[in-house]
């Protein structure tokens, strides 16, 4: 229930930052729905062409420049789909994120025969793309391996100071719900917010 009220929030902030923005004054606001149409049409374009520009990633030669892999990749595209790439500057856009970075490991701890050239001036703007989390799979095979004795009385540790932050927490929620005074703003949002949590 409290994540739907978040699904609904955060698709509401889309759908008025999308129509606030100056490029479209004067034009018919976008409602809800067209909007989650038109990110699930972007996604889903963009993830297939992902897998067509890692693959030309993988298949780049010596002597091939970043041009070269792209206009690769958006041949395949066109070659697997029937169609062109249209979505080049969403792709560009969103590269970097986590869902869509490539997932390309050299093996053999071999070293990439690609060198990255990073512009001087540009170097604090570019950002190293954050490392994909751990599917739900891995997550339960790891949990199932046996653990040695650190890795079990860290989880055990773990687990009794997790145990230790919800009763505090707990405590108190029930301090402000008992509070016979009316709550200040902080307190009520603190109260909000232990509530979903607790939820």
């Amino acid at each position: 229930m409290a994540w739907q009220l978040n699904v609904e929030r955060f698709w509401k902030k889309i759908v008025d930052y999308y129509n606030a923005s100056p490029q479209l004054v004067e034009t018919i606001s976008r409602e809800l729905g067209p909007c989650k149409q038109r990110w699930a049409r972007i996604n889903e374009q963009v993830c297939k062409f992902v897998g067509c520009y890692d693959a030309a990633s993988r298949g780049q030669r010596s002597g091939q420049n970043d041009d070269d892999v792209m206009k690769a990749a958006l041949d395949s595209f066109f070659n697997i789909y029937e169609h062109k790439f249209s979505l080049e500057h969403a792709w560009r856009e969103l590269r970097h994120d986590q869902k869509w970075c490539s997932t390309y490991i050299v093996k053999d701890g071999g070293k990439d025969k690609h060198k990255q050239v990073v512009d001087v001036d540009r170097e604090d703007e570019i950002a190293e793309p954050e490392s994909r989390p751990v599917g739900v799979k891995a997550a339960k095979a790891a949990g199932k391996r046996k653990k040695s004795g650190k890795e079990e009385e860290m989880s055990q540790l773990q687990a009794m100071m997790e145990m230790k932050e919800k009763l505090y927490k707990q405590k108190i929620l029930d301090c402000l719900l008992a509070k016979k005074d009316p709550l200040s703003e902080m307190e009520e949002t603190l109260k909000l917010k232990l509530m979903s949590e607790m939820l």
